[in-house]
C-alpha cells in the first residue's frame, strides 16, 4: 500500500463490524485523515512495528464496545498500540493530536 504495491489480505480482509468501508469495491475514506490513519497503520505493521493481529483485535475492541465512527475507532486502536509498544510517549501523540487540532500541523482535515 505505501509504495503501490496492493495491501495484504490479512488487511482487507478484516470481517464483520471491522471490515474496511467500501464503496463500489474500493475502500472509502470520508475525509483525508482517514486514509492517513489506514496508511500509518499499514505502514507501521509492514516496517514490522506490530503484528496485525494485535492491531485487529484492539480494532474489533473498539467496534464491538460501539465506538464512534468506523476510522475514529481505527485510529483509537493505532493510538494504544502504538503507545502501548512504547514507539510514542502519550504526552507527545496528545501534543501532535493538539497541533493538528489546532490548525498547525496541516489545515486540510
Amino acid at each position: 500500500m505505501t509504495d503501490g504495491a496492493p495491501v495484504r489480505p490479512e488487511i482487507t480482509g478484516l470481517e464483520g463490524g471491522a471490515a474496511l468501508p467500501r464503496r463500489n469495491g474500493e475502500l472509502a475514506f470520508d475525509a483525508p485523515w482517514e486514509g492517513r490513519a489506514f496508511g500509518m497503520a499499514v505502514a507501521m505493521h509492514e516496517k514490522g512495528a506490530f503484528a496485525w493481529d494485535e492491531f485487529r483485535d484492539r480494532l474489533v475492541e473498539r467496534v464491538a464496545a460501539g465506538g464512534p465512527r468506523y476510522y475514529e475507532s481505527w485510529l483509537a486502536a493505532f493510538e494504544s498500540l502504538v503507545v502501548a509498544r512504547g514507539l510514542v510517549e502519550p504526552g507527545e501523540l496528545e501534543a501532535r493530536a493538539q497541533e493538528f487540532r489546532d490548525l498547525r500541523r496541516d489545515s486540510i482535515l
